[in-house]
């Protein structure tokens, strides 16, 4: 150590003398710093680096891009439009005659069916008959009068809007069931009346695909009545396995059931429908569905207190002279919140009065989609037998 100047402040000499020990022992510290990753530069970078991507944003949801999402079918319409030119855009219909409404080949789905009438005959709604076939089948997989098929049941005309079936003022009838075919579909309507259809308007809008969907069904609609009901003999009050009830449809394969049309006219006062509706699945013995009466089933409540309504699921959007000898009602429900479904049968059913003890007439259509070949319908009833009048017992 070289020597201290005695008049140099003790402080000032240790600083000096210390500088360079202090010098070198830093930068020894930075250069081992700098050998372990401690140099405050390079571990920015580093981390910089090696920072993860920012995560991707969320994907938008599909329903905002629902409509803008480019089509690959092709639309197309079998109309009554004027083929001349003209404004003669109807089609009459005799007498025992029939008038294909479509009949096209190839893969497809009809989306939209209108009708709109022009008749003296006061019954058109119960005597001209829709029917429809897919794929080449020997029966139709549609039959049903076409003022049932289209929910009024009684041969009058009111005006409602639901889900898949709408009136429209005025007469207008609309379906939006959709309706695929793999090779074929052919629609007729028969004027089975004894009165010309003078004007029939239609139209049924379909679009042609490349190929179906694997996994889908064929649409099915079938027309059934009981004027009047027949009451159980059981007395007891008690009805546990469906025993006498009205039956909607009974159908044999895969599918699922989408609703039904109901139409009721009352053979005698009171409140018709105590009713429990009850749905038998795979050939269960027991009812998989049980309900708690026909008011409950079609979604209102309290016999619908004589209150018409109409909404996108379930409906009684006519009722006129409730609980009266003559009353008449038509109702429907859509199950589209949740299909019913059954793999090998099914059987759609509801009592008539509590426990079958009441015999009034009922007309009703049943809608459903199943795997191909159906059941056989049940055979029309004739004509006369389909104008609702009262019966008394």
């Amino acid at each position: 150590m070289p020597p201290i100047d005695p008049l140099e402040p003790i402080s000032s000499a240790l600083e000096s003398n210390a500088a360079p020990t202090r010098r070198k022992m830093i930068g020894t510290l930075a250069a081992a710093g700098a050998l372990l990753g401690l140099d405050a530069n390079a571990q920015s970078k580093k981390k910089t680096s090696e920072a993860p991507a920012p995560a991707a944003p969320p994907a938008a949801p599909d329903a905002l891009f629902a409509m803008a999402r480019l089509r690959d079918y092709k639309c197309h319409r079998s109309a009554s439009w004027d083929t001349t030119g003209g404004n003669a855009d109807f089609r009459p219909v005799d007498p025992g005659a029939s008038l294909t409404l479509l009949d096209v080949k190839g893969p497809g789905v009809i989306t939209h069916i209108w009708f709109t009438i022009n008749s003296d005959d006061q019954m058109h709604l119960k005597n001209l008959v829709l029917r429809a076939w897919w794929d080449g089948e020997s029966s139709p997989s549609i039959e049903a009068p076409i003022g049932d098929f289209f929910g009024l049941m009684l041969g009058e005309y009111f005006t409602y809007q639901s889900a898949l079936l709408a009136v429209a003022p005025m007469k207008a009838l609309n379906s939006y069931f959709q309706m695929p075919f793999d090779s074929a579909a052919r629609i007729t309507l028969t004027n089975e009346g004894k009165v010309r259809t003078n004007n029939l308007y239609f139209a049924i809008d379909y679009t042609t695909v490349a190929a179906l969907p694997p996994n889908t069904g064929r649409f099915h609609a079938q027309y059934r009545q009981s004027a009047p009901c027949k009451k159980s003999a059981d007395t007891s009050g008690k009805n546990l396995n469906g025993t006498d009830n009205y039956v909607f449809f009974e159908a044999t394969g895969r599918g699922h059931f989408v609703g039904v049309t109901q139409g009721v006219l009352q053979n005698a006062d009171g409140w018709f429908g105590e009713g429990d509706d009850m749905i038998f699945i795979d050939g269960e013995t027991q009812p998989a569905i049980n309900g708690t009466g026909t008011e409950d089933y079609y979604n209102g409540a309290w016999d619908f207190h004589g209150n018409a309504f109409a909404n996108q699921r379930q409906g009684a959007p006519f009722i006129v002279d409730a609980e009266r000898t003559g009353g008449r009602y038509c109702l429907y429900r859509w199950h589209t919140e949740s299909f019913i479904t059954f793999e090998k049968s099914i059987k759609v059913t509801i009592e008539h009065g509590h426990a079958n003890d009441r015999a009034d007439n009922f007309y009703s259509v049943g809608y459903w989609y199943q795997t191909e070949p159906h059941a056989e319908f049940p055979k029309l009833p004739p004509i006369e037998d389909r104008v609702p009048k009262v019966i008394m017992s």
